[in-house]
């Protein structure tokens, strides 16, 4: 199980989720609150939409977070709109790659996971057969999250208007649903745990979702308002602005009180404007 924070709103540094709050992204990877293995060490990645350009730049390294000079001089000066950061560690039996270490685009979508497809060594002929010969190519590595997001994609060109977030949300559902099919047929007695962030940098999908106990579902907080700003070490979101920020993030970065869980089993859906919808997954 993974680590995870996603940020959409105006342009901040990519150290104010990474490196600067007091239970930051850095920290997570060594030193995770609410997993009972505290370390994500398995490599890192992170993705920033930088201004006038839709397709994301990606930076990933099989080194821990905590250890790599380059993440920490990259978090200092680059800014941006959207970032999506992970933190890994790695599934038993998936192997510790760059092309394993999250986040994974495709155009313009960028993409990762905390979680897991229970069963996937049993699953995973069935998904291949299942996808277009595209989205069979785009995976480079072994992992389960980047099967499921090329699982994604294929339902995202069924959309009609695949750019919207309701066509984002309608692909990822049609997709939890596929897995959940795949399980019961393949490996009956696993379950799967996806928490997971699709953007295209102006608009995303996030959703928590378990087919276990709803508390064996992983972490996931929404923390939203109208300006997130990092001081000495003290992250929070103020309301003082005629901007909007959303923030979704494995684990609380800060002691912000704004901070509240997503419910277990829902989409959140997050339009062009930053406005934020809840909505029920089926399954």
């Amino acid at each position: 199980m993974c680590r995870f924070t996603f940020y959409i709103g105006a342009p901040i540094s990519l150290g104010s989720l990474i490196t600067e709050p007091t239970h930051s992204l850095i920290k997570q990877s060594f030193s995770s609150k609410e997993r009972s293995e505290p370390l994500n060490g398995d490599g890192f990645g992170v993705a920033w939409y930088a201004n006038g350009d839709d397709k994301a730049a990606v930076f990933r390294s099989i080194t821990p977070a905590w250890n790599n000079g380059n993440l920490q001089d990259l978090s200092r000066v680059t800014h941006s709109g959207c970032i999506v950061a992970h933190v890994r560690a790695a599934t038993q039996g998936l192997g510790v790659s760059e092309f394993n270490c999250h986040p994974f685009k495709s155009n313009n979508l960028t993409f990762c996971h905390n979680g897991d497809i229970g069963g996937f060594e049993k699953v995973r002929r069935s998904l291949v057969n299942s996808l277009s010969d595209d989205a069979y190519d785009s995976i480079k590595g072994s992992t389960d999250s980047e099967h499921l997001f090329a699982l994604i994609l294929d339902q995202l060109r069924k959309q009609t208007d695949n750019e919207s977030t309701d066509a984002m949300a309608n692909a990822m559902q049609d997709a939890v649903k596929t897995v959940n099919s795949l399980i019961k047929k393949h490996a009956p007695d696993r379950h799967c745990y996806l928490n997971l962030v699709l953007t295209n940098g102006n608009e995303a999908v996030v959703c928590r979702y378990t087919s276990d106990s709803d508390d064996k579902a992983s972490s996931l907080y929404i923390n939203q308002g109208r300006r997130y700003v990092c001081e000495e070490g003290v992250c929070t979101m103020l309301g003082d602005s005629n901007d909007n920020a959303v923030i979704v993030s494995s684990e609380p970065l800060s002691t912000d009180a704004s901070w509240q869980k997503v419910p277990v089993n829902h989409m959140l859906l997050i339009d062009k404007n930053l406005n934020v919808t809840e909505k029920a997954l089926s399954h």
